[in-house]
């Protein structure tokens, strides 16, 4: 008999599952761009030596989008129905976090609220309680216990799960009070790779930060090596358009490029 063990599927890939197969069918458009994060992160490295409260790269990324979305509101809105579109008036940004239940980590989602107006030092203070927190393998959000239906959800059929989605994401409002309007994946924060990574997300805008690496650019006609950070952007064209997108997409860059806010 061929060696081998046996292990128990985490009831919370369920939910992963799920969100992959929804996602499906979301009509994203995927922008993979590359930042010059070098001024960004010597200004973080001058501050965390300066014994002010801690901020983290990730952290402050969070806040460079929760305000620009805030300037470019549509690109986080809900389709609802055929004819209509929900903009909600704070960004809520749902971060995947890791932790370890039973010996294995597993990534859960955390909600930030009102990323806009959220400093880098209360978001990186967020995270960082988040991933020390004690949490059950029952509860499928951080720092939120789950209520009685959502514990049962794991043990569903796969059909009625994916119905708890449809209804879930046809009512903009409740999924917007559940997990946010933006979607925020952190693949660099657990190791270094250079390339980009695309993400599958039922949010309206979704991002994938990968790793900052060193590299050779063109800077003010000369060749210098900065701090690039690899990033991808889901947009959701059933709610934007692809001038909308573009204009997003360049105040981004240049918000995360000129250390906005730090």
């Amino acid at each position: 008999m061929t060696a081998h063990r046996t292990e128990a599927f985490p009831l919370t890939r369920m939910a992963t599952i799920d969100v992959l197969e929804m996602g499906k069918r979301r009509h994203h458009i995927t922008a993979l761009i590359e930042l010059d994060v070098s001024l960004a992160r010597e200004k973080i490295r001058q501050h965390n030596s300066n014994g002010a409260p801690r901020i983290s790269l990730t952290a402050w990324l969070i806040s460079v989008v929760g305000t620009t979305l805030k300037a470019h509101e549509t690109a986080a809105a809900f389709r609802s129905g055929k004819n209509k579109r929900i903009i909600f008036n704070d960004i809520n940004v749902s971060l995947l976090v890791e932790k370890e239940v039973g010996g294995e980590r597993v990534p859960f989602p955390l909600l930030i609220e009102k990323a806009q107006s959220a400093s880098p030092a209360h978001i990186t203070r967020l995270i960082s309680e988040a991933k020390e927190a004690s949490h059950s393998d029952k509860d499928l959000v951080l720092k939120r216990k789950s209520g009685r239906m959502e514990r049962l959800y794991p043990f569903l059929p796969a059909c009625l799960r994916r119905m708890v989605w449809r209804f879930l994401l046809s009512h903009p409002k409740f999924a917007y009070g559940k997990m946010g309007n933006v979607a925020i994946t952190g693949i660099g924060m657990m190791g270094k790779v250079n390339g980009w990574f695309i993400p599958t997300a039922i949010h309206p805008i979704a991002f994938g930060i990968g790793s900052v690496v060193k590299k050779p650019v063109v800077k003010d006609e000369a060749i210098v090596i900065r701090e690039m950070l690899q990033m991808t952007v889901l947009l959701d064209h059933d709610v934007i358009d692809g001038a909308q997108m573009a204009r997003f997409v360049s105040s981004l860059a240049k918000n995360i490029e000129n250390a906005f806010n730090l």
